[in-house]
C-alpha cells in the first residue's frame, strides 16, 4: 500500500511473525502492511485465528516468547523491532497502549484500582503517590465511572463489567500515548454498555489526537466507530479500505462471506441465516498460496500456489481538506489481495 511523504504515526511494513508450534516453526503474519496518521481510526476484522490480535501483540512488543519477527514496525518513526525489552517497557504505557478484551484477567485482582492507574504516572511521569492518585481520581471522572471518588479503594471484583473497563481506559489514557490499541474491548459486556464504552473511547482519542487501532469480529461496530478497515484471514491483510468505501462494494471473496453472514432486520422468523462454507484453517495446515481457497467459491488452481499481492481497486478520489494528494490516495485507496476480484460479481 503506498505510503505518503508525511512520516505516519504508526508504520507496519511487510510484518511477518513466526511462532514456534508442535509442528515446528509457522508463520503466522505473511506480510502485514498499513499505516496510521495522528487521529487516524483503523478497524482490524475477521475472524479467530486471522492474525488480529497478534497484529497488536507484535506493535505492543508482546509476543510470546521465542516468536520470531521480520519486516518493520515504526512509531513517529522511530523502529520498535529493534528495541530491547527494556525500551519497549518504557514505551508501552507512555507513547502506546492497548485495552485487552477481557478487564477482570488484565486487572490485578490483589491492588485496588487506584493503585493500578497510578503504576504508569509514576513509572513513566515520575510522579509521587500523592499526585498520581489525585491524577488517578480525574482520569476516573474523564471515563465517567459512577462515583468515582468513593469507587478508588475498590477491587476489581467489586465492579461491573463495563465498570472494569473504564478502569483499563483510565490506565491505557493515563500517560497519553500516541496510539491506543483496542481488542475485542466490549466483547464480555451487555449492547447498552458495549455503546457506551465505545462512545466513551472515540471521544477520548478525538480529544487527545491520539490513533486507534480497533480490532473487532462485528462489522456494525466497524461501520459506526471506524474510518478505514483492514479485514484480515490467514495471516495476512485481504482487504483495506475506508469504511464507507468497504460497506458500499466488497471486492474479496472473505469479505463479500463475513458481509452476507450478517444478520439483518427484517428476515421473516425462521429464515436460515448465511454461512461461509468450512473453517479457518490451523496454522500448520495453511497452503502457499490464499488460506481462503478452500473456502472460496471462486478458487483456481494457482489460488493454492502462491499469496497474491495486494491490487488497488480504481475508485473516485475524495477531496479531504487538510491532506496533500499522497495523503488523500493513502486515506481514499481501496485494495484487495485477490486477482479474480475484476471477474467477480463485486458485492454492494
Amino acid at each position: 500500500m503506498t505510503a505518503s511523504n508525511a512520516t505516519p504515526l504508526l508504520s507496519v511494513r511487510n510484518l511477518r511473525v513466526a511462532l514456534q508450534t508442535s509442528h515446528g516453526q509457522l508463520e503466522a503474519l505473511r506480510g502485514v502492511d498499513f499505516e496510521m496518521q495522528r487521529g487516524d481510526t483503523l478497524g482490524l476484522i475477521g475472524e479467530s485465528g486471522c492474525g488480529k490480535s497478534l497484529t497488536a501483540l507484535a506493535i505492543m512488543g508482546l509476543l510470546p516468547e521465542r516468536a520470531t519477527v521480520s519486516g518493520s514496525i515504526a512509531l513517529n518513526g522511530q523502529e520498535l523491532t529493534q528495541l530491547s525489552d527494556e525500551a519497549l517497557c518504557s514505551m508501552r504505557g507512555a507513547r502506546m497502549a492497548m485495552i485487552f478484551q477481557e478487564p477482570m484477567t488484565a486487572l490485578n485482582p490483589l491492588h485496588p484500582i487506584w493503585k493500578q492507574i497510578a503504576e504508569p504516572l509514576q513509572l513513566h511521569q515520575g510522579m509521587d503517590l500523592a499526585s498520581a492518585k489525585a491524577r488517578a481520581l480525574e482520569l476516573l471522572e474523564r471515563v465517567q465511572l459512577p462515583r468515582a471518588r468513593e469507587r478508588l479503594d475498590n477491587y476489581p471484583h467489586q465492579l461491573s463489567g463495563g465498570q472494569r473497563q473504564r478502569v483499563m481506559i483510565s490506565i491505557a489514557l493515563a500517560c497519553q500515548p500516541d496510539i491506543l490499541i483496542a481488542d475485542e474491548p466490549t466483547t464480555a459486556l451487555d449492547v447498552t454498555v458495549q455503546k457506551e464504552v465505545l462512545a466513551l473511547i472515540r471521544q477520548l482519542v478525538a480529544e487527545d489526537g491520539m490513533g486507534l487501532l480497533l480490532i473487532s469480529h462485528d462489522l456494525g461496530l466497524m461501520q459506526d466507530q471506524v474510518e478505514r478497515v483492514m479485514v484480515m484471514y490467514g495471516g495476512a491483510v485481504v482487504e483495506s479500505a475506508p469504511t464507507e468505501a468497504l460497506f458500499g462494494m466488497r471486492a474479496h471473496p472473505y469479505t463479500q462471506g463475513l458481509f452476507a453472514a450478517r444478520p439483518q432486520l427484517g428476515l421473516k422468523r425462521g429464515t436460515r441465516l448465511k454461512t461461509i462454507a468450512g473453517n479457518v484453517p490451523e496454522i500448520f495446515n495453511w497452503p502457499h498460496g490464499c488460506a481462503f481457497a478452500d473456502r472460496c467459491s471462486y478458487v483456481q488452481n494457482n489460488c493454492r500456489q502462491v499469496l497474491p499481492p495486494l491490487e488497488l481497486v480504481p475508485q473516485t478520489t475524495i477531496a479531504i481538506d487538510g491532506q496533500d494528494a499522497d495523503q488523500q490516495r493513502q486515506a481514499t485507496a481501496h485494495w484487495v489481495r485477490c486477482p479474480l476480484w475484476q471477474k467477480l460479481e463485486a458485492a454492494t
